[in-house]
């Protein structure tokens, strides 16, 4: 089965159709499952690196720096 590589449009998705195919994914571990990142055209394109051919979620410089701020504020940990 081919990956797909570029995002598909969707209803109220104000984000542009990003070229992934040549992104370089960078991840933060080399576990099954990890969470890869690549910076494309001035956005950040996260995925499941487990499974890279699912589709990625696609955030602004503003929406990426408020999730890692948050991320670090323990907004989302279980516990």
């Amino acid at each position: 089965m081919a990956e797909s590589t570029t995002q598909q449009t969707r209803v109220g998705w104000d984000k542009p159709d990003l070229d992934l195919s040549k992104a370089d994914w960078r991840s933060s571990s080399q576990g099954t499952g990890d969470v890869q990142i690549a910076f494309v055209e001035g956005f950040i394109a996260m995925r499941n690196g487990g499974r890279p051919g699912s589709p990625s979620l696609i955030f602004s410089p503003g929406e990426w720096r408020a999730f890692v701020l948050n991320a670090r504020d323990g907004e989302f940990d279980l516990t």
